[in-house]
């Protein structure tokens, strides 16, 4: 499935690319883990802080470390982007009315990234060329995010 994850990753870069030159927020979020997490009794190790689990794929790691000021690392304890973070305030203050998503998995920290933005007053887009997953419910997962949400699914 791995390489399943890497599929995306050009889809990705190039909207990011794209968000950037039109002067829009991008941020880069991913699950900042420690060895002792209480989330490694339901799942598997993944995402340890300061290991090479944690960092972006291939281009997206080179492509990261040019600075941009709309860049934003966002780390999160959560699989919910928005649990415990200023990011609804950074989007708020950045004037941010759509929260657009992309990323691994679709069916856990997607689905929760919008779940999150939601009750903070963002609309929301998902782009189904640009998320993954390790298993059979992305489909059911989109179909939840469209129904519950309102959720735009960008094909």
């Amino acid at each position: 499935m791995v390489s399943q994850h890497k599929k995306i990753v050009p889809y990705i870069k190039d909207l990011a690319t794209r968000f950037l030159a039109e002067g829009k927020v991008v941020v880069v979020s991913m699950d900042a883990h420690q060895p002792n997490d209480p989330h490694f009794e339901l799942w598997a190790p993944h995402n340890i802080v300061g290991t090479v689990g944690q960092q972006l794929y291939g281009d997206l790691y080179d492509w990261f470390e040019n600075d941009n000021e709309n860049l934003i690392y966002s780390p999160k304890t959560n699989y919910n982007v928005f649990f415990k973070t200023d990011l609804a305030e950074t989007f708020r203050r950045a004037g941010v009315e759509k929260v657009h998503t992309v990323g691994v998995t679709t069916d856990i920290c997607d689905f929760l990234a919008v779940a999150g933005a939601d009750p903070e007053g963002f609309k929301t887009a998902i782009h189904k060329r640009g998320v993954s997953t390790f298993t059979d419910l992305e489909e059911t997962m989109l179909d939840h995010m469209k129904r519950c949400f309102h959720t735009q699914i960008i094909e």
